[in-house]
């Protein structure tokens, strides 16, 4: 195994960190918490780094 690097090791302690699941997400079950929680974070970095562009994308997002 090689070494992380300190941002892949941020984003498995986020990944970690998210994986344990909402209220609502319990009620609603998960096979797999961790890589829901890589999603939701995957989806929430990408909505920070390009607020227009995934605006345009959103169905959450007003026009």
């Amino acid at each position: 195994m090689g070494h992380r690097t300190d941002d892949e090791r941020r984003n498995a302690e986020r990944a970690a960190e998210r994986a344990h699941l909402l209220p609502e997400e319990v009620a609603a079950g998960s096979d797999d918490p961790e890589a829901q929680a890589e999603a939701i974070l995957d989806e929430s970095d990408e909505r920070t780094d390009d607020p227009e562009g995934t605006r345009r994308e959103s169905t959450q997002t007003p026009d």
